[in-house]
């Protein structure tokens, strides 16, 4: 079972159990958060896709260590010949998380109390009314691949003809 769900402006892959680093979280280490915004779950081929998000689906994380700092990026900056260079370094600042549950699903691993929840608002506008559609997703299985191999000839480099000489000007 995995799902897809957007963590601070970017979108992850998680499973139970797995650990991630995401952009620093506003909470303390050992403290468990949910996410609402889930885009996808697959539960074991049943794929569920939100519309953009899926309704009361909820993953649930355990924060592991909130100061992780990324590696040291470089930022260089020149303009040639005019003697301009501007040399900066930059940390980004991550939380250290581990999914415990997904749409309520816990993972065998034992948590910790619950000490804070920080669920993120989405910004999601009215539903119009629509009307009844039933989507499918249909799963495409493809052919197993034939591997053939090929002698491809050697190609011979073609006979470079020698250029007619001109007099030189002047010289007649």
């Amino acid at each position: 079972m995995y799902a897809i769900v957007e963590i601070a402006g970017q979108q992850f892959k998680v499973e139970n159990g797995k650990k991630i680093f995401v952009h620093r979280l506003e909470s303390e280490e050992g403290t468990e958060v949910e996410f609402d915004k889930v885009l996808l779950i697959d539960d074991e081929g049943k794929i569920t896709i939100g519309e953009p998000t899926i309704k009361d689906a909820v993953v649930g994380a355990r924060v592991l260590d909130d100061k992780v700092r990324g590696d040291k990026l470089i930022v260089f900056k020149k303009k040639r010949k005019k003697g301009y260079r501007v040399k900066n370094g930059h940390r980004q600042n991550f939380s250290q998380i581990e999914i415990i549950s997904i749409n309520g699903v816990k993972s065998t691993i034992v948590s910790a109390p619950r000490k804070a929840k920080i669920t993120e608002a989405t910004s999601e506008e009215p539903a119009k009314p629509k009307k009844a559609v039933k989507k499918a997703v249909a799963v495409k299985e493809e052919a197993p691949v034939k591997k053939t191999t090929k002698k491809v000839a050697e190609k011979k480099p073609a006979e470079k003809k020698p250029a007619a000489k001109k007099p030189a000007k002047g010289k007649e």
